[in-house]
């Protein structure tokens, strides 16, 4: 009889899915668990700690850095991007190249 069939491939397939679901959650049950450490110190570390270079005692150290304060020297003055008119006629070039004109649309008339 070919309805029995049917209900069979239709049970059997029902079974197979239901079978691959449980096994697919199983590995993310196994999965998770595995990820989820104890430890915290473990995830956190990504590298194994340095160790030191054979002959390190022997090497001189590196220079320490310059001492600074993070601030601006006061004894240089900062330079306006452009200079005064007189500065320019003395042959000072301005930093930055000129600002483009205005656009202007014709005036609007009335009707």
């Amino acid at each position: 009889m070919p309805a029995d069939d049917d209900k069979r491939d239709t049970r059997r397939d029902m079974l197979l899915a239901s079978t691959l679901i449980a096994a697919g959650l199983v590995v993310s049950m196994l999965a998770l668990t595995a990820i989820s450490a104890p430890d915290s110190q473990q995830i956190a570390q990504a590298t194994p700690p340095t160790q030191s270079t054979p002959g390190a005692e022997t090497k001189p150290s590196a220079p320490s850095e310059p001492g600074t304060t993070g601030q601006r020297p006061s004894d240089i003055p900062p330079q306006p991007a452009r200079p005064d008119p007189d500065a320019q006629k003395a042959g000072a070039q301005p930093a930055l190249p000129p600002a483009p004109a205005e656009k202007i649309a014709p005036p609007i008339r009335e009707k």
